[in-house]
C-alpha cells in the first residue's frame, strides 16, 4: 500500500487539501485531526474534564470509534454515532488541543491510524503523522501558512458552517493551538527531517491542490 504523510498546524488547510487530492488519486483520506476531535467531544458529552489527564485516561475504556468512508469522503463514527458534524466546533477544537496531549490518548489511536494505512492507499493528515505514525511513508509533505491566513480560512468554514465566532477569537485559538501544538512533550508539532515544506499563505485552495498533487503524483509514479 502506499501512504502519504501531511502534516502542518491548524487550519494549514491539510484536511481539504488531502481530500481533494485523494479524490483524484483515488485514495483512502483519513484525518486523523477528527479522530481526536471524536474522544474530545466523548469527554465533552461525558462530562469529564479534558483537564484532567488521568480522568480522560480512565475514560478511553468507554470509547469505540470507526472510521468510514464514502469515496474518499470520510465519516467519523463514535459508539456507534455519526459525529462528523459535532465535532467541528469551537468548544471541541479547544478540548481537542488538551486530550491530544495526553500519551494515553495518542497511543489510543495509533493503532487505528496505522490499521488504515496498511488495508489501503492512504493519504493521511494530521500533526506526528510522518514523524511518529507513518515514519515510512512513501511521501512527507508539511504544510504551514501564517496564522492570520489560517485564521481567515477556519474563520469562513466556521461560517459556512453556522458557528458564529469573530476573527479575532479565531486567531487567538489558532496561535494557542499553534502553542500547545508544538511545546507539548509527546510527539510535538514538527516538520520530519524528509518532509517536503510548503507555505500556502498566500495560494488560492485550487493553486495549493495542484502543486501539491504534482508533489505527489511523482514521488508515487
Amino acid at each position: 500500500m502506499k501512504s502519504i504523510a501531511i502534516d502542518g498546524p491548524s487550519g494549514s488547510g491539510k484536511s481539504t487539501i488531502a481530500r481533494i487530492v485523494a479524490k483524484k488519486l483515488k485514495f483512502i483520506h483519513v484525518d486523523t485531526g477528527a479522530i481526536y476531535r471524536a474522544v474530545a467531544l466523548h469527554m465533552l458529552e461525558s462530562g469529564i474534564a479534558t483537564s484532567n489527564r488521568e480522568a480522560v485516561a480512565g475514560e478511553l475504556c468507554n470509547i469505540t470509534l470507526d472510521i468510514k468512508h464514502k469515496g474518499a469522503a470520510q465519516r467519523i463514527f463514535l459508539n456507534g454515532r455519526d459525529v462528523s458534524r459535532d465535532i467541528r466546533t469551537s468548544e471541541v477544537s479547544k478540548a481537542t488541543a488538551e486530550v491530544s496531549a495526553y500519551p494515553e490518548v495518542r497511543e489510543f489511536l495509533l493503532g487505528l491510524q496505522r490499521q488504515m494505512a496498511e488495508k489501503y492507499n492512504v493519504i493521511m493528515d494530521g500533526r506526528d503523522i510522518g514523524t511518529i505514525v507513518l515514519p515510512n511513508a512513501d511521501l512527507k509533505i508539511f504544510l504551514t501558512a501564517s496564522a492570520e491566513a489560517r485564521a481567515k480560512r477556519r474563520h469562513n468554514q466556521l461560517i459556512r458552517t453556522g458557528v458564529n465566532i469573530s476573527l479575532e477569537q479565531v486567531i487567538e485559538e489558532i496561535k494557542q493551538r499553534d502553542y500547545i501544538d508544538s511545546n507539548r512533550d509527546i510527539a510535538p508539532l514538527k516538520a520530519a527531517d524528509d518532509a517536503k515544506l510548503i507555505d500556502t499563505s498566500n495560494d488560492e485552495l485550487n493553486k495549493s491542490v495542484g502543486r501539491i498533487l504534482a508533489i505527489v503524483k511523482k514521488a508515487i509514479a
